[in-house]
């Protein structure tokens, strides 16, 4: 015999094996397109945005969160030819307020997009050198390295 118990706000339900045997009984109710607590991707059925999208990584909210309130809405509502391009100031006003907070909008790091290599021999070459020769001078090749015979230079 199955029966229910009360265990502050849980409800403990306790069945018997005949109960798990009999076919369900339970009426699946509709989802309502409608219900504001639904998840409904980025737009919902409306057409409005979604700020609570997990989409959206939290930019909806923060110190910064208007600004990117009002470019994102400018871009979606946009009509323009070329979508979006009405919408520069909005997404300059969002990019001013993300540098004001470095730390919770981190910006690219410059050495990321230098060429490969390009820091590593910035970081060997003397102060007063500035040709790719002094690298070479100061840096062993691999070969030399394999074989031990490093150039006076750098041994």
């Amino acid at each position: 015999m199955s029966y229910c118990k009360q265990e502050g706000k849980d409800q403990i339900i306790f069945v018997t094996k005949e109960d798990h045997e009999a076919p369900s009984n339970a009426e699946l109710v509709e989802d309502d397109p409608n219900d504001p607590y639904e998840d409904h991707g980025l737009i919902l059925p409306n057409g409005d945005i979604n700020w609570n999208c997990p989409c959206l990584g939290g930019m909806a909210s923060g110190p910064c969160g208007q600004q990117f309130k009002d470019a994102f809405s400018c871009f979606h509502n946009s009509k323009e030819e070329v979508k979006g391009s009405e919408c520069i100031d909005f997404f300059r006003g969002m990019q001013e307020c993300m540098q004001k907070y470095p730390e919770l909008y981190p910006q690219e790091d410059d050495n990321e997009s230098a060429p490969s290599g390009e820091a590593e021999a910035e970081a060997v070459l003397p102060a007063d050198s500035t040709s790719s020769d002094s690298v070479s001078a100061s840096v062993p090749t691999s070969e030399e390295v394999a074989s031990g015979t490093e150039s006076p230079a750098t041994s």
